[in-house]
């Protein structure tokens, strides 16, 4: 780690270990392997927000002086970007998802009020009366639990992630060989 910029490093048997084996696209289109992933995801979360990341990729000299070393950076700069996409769709369905769960739960809290005032003017104001209001109140509330909770929580984790991903997708990659007796 350096003082402006974290270094994640991977050392590989072979280029291709890094992607998914079961993707029939090209490499820099390759999705990379779930393990290869979670294994820098990983490190980027133990990285300091406010620095910039890199990786270094340590493959034999061979791989690191075949034609797929070139490529690595963009293939694994489309992977992240694809992933932060993803998140950014997330993020947008759970608002989505929030406001119409806030419409409901604003209806179901003012028929709450409602029905709570129509109760206590048919039946009284007696324990009866007062059990019925209170727990139509008490419903419109809990309709409200959803929403809030997108609105106040559900958010972060997403834009967090987002965030990692691109800062992953931004991150420099280099490709260093070592000797396969090391």
């Amino acid at each position: 780690m350096t003082r402006d910029r974290a270094t994640i490093e991977l050392r590989l048997e072979k280029i291709a270990d890094l992607f998914d084996p079961f993707d029939p696209f090209p490499m820099p289109s390759r999705d990379l392997s779930k393990s290869a992933e979670d294994f820098i995801v990983g490190w980027a979360r133990e990285m300091p927000e406010a620095l910039a990341l890199s990786l270094i990729v340590h493959v034999p000299e061979a791989e690191a002086r075949g034609p797929q070393a070139p490529a690595l950076a963009d293939a694994i700069a489309r992977h992240f970007n694809y992933r932060a996409e993803r998140v950014r769709g997330d993020l947008h369905e759970l608002i989505r998802i929030g406001r119409v769960s806030l419409m409901i739960g604003l209806g179901v809290l003012g028929l709450g009020v409602l029905g709570g005032r129509l109760v206590s003017s048919a039946l009284g104001e007696g324990p009866t009366a007062r059990f019925f209001s209170e727990g139509l109140i008490i419903l419109g509330w809990v309709a409200n639990w959803r929403p809030i909770e997108i609105f106040l929580y559900d958010w972060w984790p997403l834009v967090r992630r987002r965030r990692l991903f691109e800062r992953l997708a931004a991150a420099p990659v280099r490709v260093l060989g070592y000797s396969q007796s090391s």
